[in-house]
């Protein structure tokens, strides 16, 4: 069985065009993802999908893997599949992604995201959440945040902070996760939920794990104790160039 990460990559985007080749420290981020997901040694193999030349032409120039896919895709999973397809993968083999704008994550993160696949053949997706210790983050959207049952499957993730308690209760009084970007899926199940229709609360909260869900679809929770903060927004970047420099 194959586990490979695979980190799809786009250079469109609404909120920050570029983001991808945006410099952290003199190095484009997704150098830093790529980079990073090499130093972890569960897995066979680090690709890069993306749709445009000059993401491309950036990973190849560096020496990463790269593949070419379509501009057509609804999501960064959607966008996995393909790549997955096109490496040739077996069904039982494990893909993870690991969104492009993750530059800090911990490489131990990709050994815990696989665990519950590799103890459970049943499984065939899971992901990773972290008790949040920023009190900035419950209100933000661009933080997702994440409410699982007791067996850690997910009941549900959304921009909105959840679980919301009353107006006189301190969010300190429960325990609030957040998402991090990072899934693995068994490759079958890849396959299949890039062709299932899109779900009206993924419409809706615009998180493609809701697909999933909506589907029937079981997502195990693992948490994590390694924090990974994205960028969404330009300003995000000085943030995180205090973190690396550390």
């Amino acid at each position: 069985m194959k586990i490979v990460a695979i980190i799809p990559c786009r250079y469109a985007s609404k909120r920050f065009e570029g983001k991808p080749l945006a410099p952290i420290l003199g190095k484009p981020m997704i150098q830093w993802v790529y980079e990073t997901a090499k130093k972890a040694d569960i897995v066979s193999d680090v690709v890069v999908a993306t749709d445009d030349e000059r993401i491309y032409r950036y990973v190849e120039g560096f020496g990463g893997r790269v593949l070419m896919t379509a501009q057509t895709h609804r999501s960064g999973s959607d966008r996995a599949a393909e790549a997955a397809q096109a490496l040739g993968l077996k069904g039982q083999d494990i893909v993870i992604n690991i969104q492009g704008d993750q530059p800090a994550f911990d490489p131990r993160c990709l050994s815990e995201v696989v665990s519950p696949l590799m103890g459970d053949p049943r499984l065939v997706m899971s992901t990773l959440v972290y008790k949040i210790t920023d009190s900035a983050e419950i209100k933000n959207p661009n933080h997702v945040k994440c409410v699982f049952d007791k067996e850690n499957f997910a009941l549900y993730f959304s921009r909105s902070p959840i679980p919301l308690g009353p107006p006189a209760a301190d969010s300190k009084q429960f325990d609030i996760f957040k998402h991090l970007g990072i899934y693995a899926y068994r490759k079958h199940f890849l396959e299949r939920f890039a062709v299932l229709g899109q779900g009206t609360l993924e419409a809706i909260e615009k998180l493609e794990q809701l697909r999933a869900m909506e589907h029937g679809y079981r997502i195990k929770v693992v948490e994590t104790r390694h924090d990974s903060r994205g960028v969404d927004i330009p300003s995000d970047i000085e943030k995180l160039e205090l973190t690396l420099a550390r």
